[in-house]
């Protein structure tokens, strides 16, 4: 389907680029939480994960999906937030594993010369996370929230 059906892959690269301007904002958002003002990074994790998927709303909705009027605003965003939210109990037990476990791997195998082994190992851990919820988000959001365009 995303593969032969040309608007179904442009509207999939839309997706990406919102999930791009999404990363950034969830990104900057870790580390001003987790680096600056010292949040632990789980709490810091959703913090940002909540600011990314409000990005993302409004960009999915006036941009990717700019067709899908039939549903009004309130009704999609419940649908996107409980996606989201599904996305975020699946992302945050994934992030805190994965953080735990490279930060302990960057602290015994790479030195401290310019990055120190915690922001490598929090930073990768959540690109990991974003990029295994941008897959989720997509197909659930496209089959549920966004259902009503061709």
């Amino acid at each position: 389907m995303l593969i032969n059906n040309n608007r179904e892959r442009n509207r999939f690269l839309k997706f990406a680029v919102v999930g791009i301007i999404g990363a950034v904002v969830d990104f900057g958002t870790f580390n001003i939480f987790s680096a600056i003002l010292q949040i632990q990074a789980v709490v810091a994790s959703i913090f940002s994960f909540v600011l990314a998927v409000s990005s993302n709303f409004v960009w999915n909705r006036y941009w990717t999906y700019p067709d899908s009027r039939s549903k009004p605003l309130s009704k999609q965003l419940v649908q996107f937030l409980v996606f989201s939210f599904l996305g975020l109990a699946i992302r945050t037990p994934l992030f805190a594993w994965l953080e735990k476990t490279l930060v302990s791997i960057f602290t015994e195998k790479i030195p401290t010369i310019t990055v120190s082994p915690t922001f490598l190992g929090h930073n990768l851990s959540l690109a990991i996370v974003i990029l295994v919820i941008m897959f989720w988000n997509f197909f659930a959001n496209r089959f549920w929230t966004y259902n009503d365009v061709e």
